[in-house]
């Protein structure tokens, strides 16, 4: 008894997240809702964006990286700017999830409203207004089609697609596939972008030398491209072998 007691205590005496100190400074973006402020990593609460190897289609149905173009996005939105957080809670994954402001402004908010996340209902409804106002306006993800990040990560063929009244032809299979998987999104989208030892983006075209050694896989930050325009759009260069 008097063991469980002195447990009990112990807990009352730790400061609770509620209450926590917020996390300030500037933010290294790693995606449209996560990024690291210092040495805490934060994932945005009540909103859910893209992964970076997620593909929507445009107002054209031409594929694009939309989950790259959200942490782009909000990259450039925040550059240089003073992050201040107040914890919520803590993800499985040790992530501190919580309501940030950039600026002054509240800054899940300004994602929802752009089109580069959802509001995640699931938690939260504070940003129902904005992604219904994002919807009417086609912003960002809302141009063309699209799949809700939350079923991105477990899709399957009998994924409900966003965005578009009636998805084009062959949507699907775009949908359902990876930027930086193991197989190309479709055949015309065979050159692949990988990050060497510099920190330069090559890409390598199906006739290169070292084309069947790399290896797609998002941690190491590849990529795939559907032509050398693209690739140099994103600033990749060619290899050199």
């Amino acid at each position: 008894m008097l063991r469980k007691f002195l447990i009990a205590l112990s807990l009352l005496a730790l400061p609770s997240l509620a209450h926590a100190a917020d996390i300030t400074g500037t933010a290294k973006v790693r995606s449209g809702d996560a990024v690291v402020i210092g040495n805490t990593r934060v994932r945005l609460g009540g909103i859910d964006a893209p992964a970076v190897d997620q593909l929507c289609l445009n107002n054209k149905t031409e594929r694009w990286t939309c989950g790259i173009a959200a942490r782009d996005e909000l990259a450039k939105y925040a550059d240089g700017k003073s992050w201040v957080c107040h914890a919520r809670s803590i993800d499985r994954r040790g992530r501190t999830v919580a309501r940030c402001e950039v600026g002054g402004e509240d800054i899940q908010k300004w994602l929802v409203r752009s089109g580069w996340a959802l509001a995640y209902t699931r938690v939260s409804h504070d940003y129902e207004a904005d992604e219904k106002a994002a919807r009417e306006a086609k912003a960002g993800m809302w141009q063309g089609a699209f799949i809700a990040p939350w079923d991105w990560r477990v899709r399957n063929k009998k994924t409900q697609i966003l965005g578009a009244t009636r998805p084009p032809d062959g949507a699907h299979a775009v949908l359902l596939a990876s930027a930086s998987g193991p197989v190309a999104p479709s055949p015309d989208c065979t050159i692949k972008g990988n990050v060497n030892s510099a920190g330069e983006c090559i890409y390598h075209q199906p006739t290169s030398r070292w084309y069947t050694q790399i290896k797609m896989k998002i941690s190491k930050g590849t990529r795939w491209f559907c032509s050398v325009e693209e690739a140099e759009a994103a600033g990749c260069r060619e290899t050199k072998r």
